[in-house]
């Protein structure tokens, strides 16, 4: 859970203010039937409690309260909801999976400009992989896959470090899914520019030696797929405390940090991308500028 506290108004860049963070992992506490149990129901409102509290300390005037993949492919969500209203008082907006890439497309777009050109946008979440393509604001191409990092993590790599078996069968079942969609992206050509965004790809391209966050959100942060298909062997022989060792990757990450790798590894390969950049923008942002853009035109 991440709140995002910025000082914005229509026609300026959003300027964060306070961030305010919770480890969830909502798409870890899933029972067998795809419920988040009551234990899961309970840290969320926890979290949202605090999450207010924290907002109504920074002064904060307007709440863009949302959720996605977790809550939104619950078998329990409209459940899980209600309690949270009834309780906090809090009406979590659920972000479709396309929604939740054209946001973070127009996150990235801003970011980069229109000198860019055509954009590929990958994303890496708990419960989901965005793709996005497109020339404009709104991407021409959207999809959202059940490849985050935290989902496959939690169904399919048990052991610490996983069985050597485990993880090829999570590197099979990632590609097969990322190969469905990629000939509906081929169809529109090749993008100027590829870029990532998310903490899974901030951490992969930080190890690999890019910048570190304490170096501010101007430089220029890559990730190659030639030192990502380095890493991904070496992560997976790696327990969970030793992946948290590593430079720029936090403890309540670093377990799922070998299955974030192996979707990134798998849909710059199937896409055919040697390089990508990080974008220090993405969901939240594109949630916040999106809500300027109405504003603006009220």
């Amino acid at each position: 859970m991440h709140l995002l506290v910025v000082d914005a108004h229509p026609g300026a860049r959003p300027l964060p203010a306070h961030s305010h963070k919770a480890e969830l992992r909502l798409a870890q506490l899933l029972d067998d039937s795809g419920a988040i149990g009551d234990d899961g129901i309970d840290k969320l409102i926890a979290v949202v409690r605090d999450a207010l509290q924290a907002a109504e300390d920074k002064g904060v005037e307007d709440l863009l309260p949302f959720a996605t993949s977790a809550v939104r492919e619950a078998s329990n969500a409209d459940d899980v909801l209600a309690r949270v209203a009834d309780e906090t008082g809090v009406r979590l907006q659920v972000l479709s999976g396309a929604e939740e890439a054209r946001l973070t497309f127009l996150a990235v777009r801003r970011w980069f400009g229109w000198s860019a050109g055509k954009l590929l946008v990958l994303d890496i979440g708990g419960g989901s992989l965005e793709i996005a393509y497109g020339m404009d604001e709104e991407p021409d191409t959207a999809a959202s896959l059940p490849l985050g990092a935290g989902r496959l993590t939690a169904g399919w790599l048990p052991g610490d470090p996983p069985a050597p078996q485990d993880v090829r069968a999570l590197r099979r079942h990632v590609r097969t899914e990322i190969a469905r969609t990629v000939g509906e992206f081929s169809r529109s050509g090749a993008p100027d520019h590829v870029v990532a965004t998310s903490k899974t790809f901030k951490q992969l391209a930080r190890i690999a030696g890019a910048a570190r966050s304490a170096e501010g959100l101007y430089v220029q942060r890559e990730l190659k797929r030639e030192s990502l298909e380095a890493w991904v062997p070496r992560l997976a022989g790696m327990t969970a405390d030793q992946r948290a060792e590593l430079p720029g990757v936090s403890e309540g990450r670093a377990g799922q940090l070998l299955a974030g790798a192996l979707v990134a590894e798998g849909a710059m390969d199937l896409f055919g991308v040697e390089s990508l950049e990080v974008c220090p923008w993405a969901l939240r942002e594109g949630v916040i500028l999106r809500r300027l853009d109405h504003m603006g035109s009220a």
